[in-house]
């Protein structure tokens, strides 16, 4: 069609893909083909979905989201974090509460695509592992789908190891190819919360997506992986947060992720005062990658011994180095 542009064709073949529209008339057929050997559980939940059995099981009763809040003493608005463990299905919502991040809500993931490791290139039909970020223009509505957000696949890491693929989302409804369905009521609730903290000032909301719960025990069951260094690094990332309960600071250095603990920073930038100055703040920090919650592409810096810092103001100087200053230097 003239004065259609081939990228919107392309970005609504993708989205009817995760929403399962291309699937064949058996359903369990389309069903066994996407799961490969994790988390069988899935089928049981597509099943419960197309019966009307909702909501899933140990699904947070969603029409008591301001009494839940209320309980847990945060408030929407509130700085969020998101993690996501494919193996039990699981996305976990965080809020920040005295400048530390609680537990809020875990939802179980109706259905997700392919196995355990990332997601390496378009049509593979896997979902994505790794830290990502989700900012104001991935909450618009996408398709179908009203309240989608789209997860930032391929993040910075991605691109260095030459992964693509793109419009991989969290998503209503249970039928996926590479996104996270997590049923129509859940994923409101998530995209209100995503929503409610951009607009309160946070710029950058993160989202974790790890193949299991990474803990030591979890980790050594799987030594023998393809994924295992991979997995490795990922494990940083969930150790700091376990430690600090706050988002870690994420770069990516010469193709590799590298993991600080945050800061005293709070996930929070500061609020707009009027319309006119959220639009303002939107223009001015749209191509911004920095800021408490993004992922940066730096390496750090390196760290310079005291001997070395001395014998380097001895060279400006034109002084002579002490012993020890050459010895830490050779």
């Amino acid at each position: 069609m003239s004065g259609v542009r081939p990228e919107w064709w392309r970005f609504a073949a993708v989205l009817a893909l995760c929403a399962g529209l291309f699937a064949v008339r058996d359903a369990a057929h389309a069903i066994s083909i996407e799961l490969k050997d994790v988390a069988p559980d899935r089928i049981e939940r597509q099943r419960a979905h197309e019966a009307g059995q909702l909501a899933l099981p140990d699904t947070p009763d969603v029409s008591r989201l301001e009494a839940r809040l209320e309980e847990a003493g945060v408030k929407s608005g509130s700085p969020i974090l998101m993690r996501v463990f494919k193996a039990s299905s699981e996305l976990e919502l965080w809020i920040e509460k005295d400048r530390r991040f609680v537990l809020f809500a875990t939802y179980p993931i109706c259905h997700w695509s392919g196995t355990l490791g990332p997601k390496l290139q378009e049509g593979d039909k896997q979902t994505p592992e790794g830290f990502y970020t989700i900012t104001q223009r991935q909450t618009r509505h996408l398709g179908r789908w009203r309240s989608a957000i789209n997860l930032g696949f391929p993040n910075a890491f991605d691109r260095a190891q030459n992964r693509n693929g793109s419009f991989i989302l969290m998503h209503g409804g249970c039928s996926s190819v590479g996104c996270f369905a997590m049923t129509d009521p859940v994923m409101r609730e998530i995209h209100d919360l995503t929503r409610a903290a951009i607009e309160r000032g946070q710029r950058h909301v993160p989202v974790h997506v790890f193949p299991f719960r990474m803990t030591e025990r979890a980790l050594a069951e799987h030594a023998g992986h393809a994924w295992h260094p991979f997995w490795t690094t990922l494990k940083a990332g969930y150790d700091s947060f376990e430690r600090t309960r706050r988002p870690p600071r994420i770069s990516v250095c010469k193709r590799d992720y590298y993991i600080e603990d945050a800061g005293t920073e709070t996930a929070l930038a500061a609020p707009p005062q009027s319309r006119r100055d959220r639009s303002r703040n939107r223009n001015r920090f749209r191509n911004d990658a920095g800021g408490p919650g993004s992922i940066r592409v730096a390496c750090p810096k390196p760290v310079v011994a005291e001997a070395d810092v001395k014998a380097n103001d001895h060279i400006k100087t034109g002084e002579a180095k002490p012993a020890d200053a050459q010895l830490a230097t050779q």
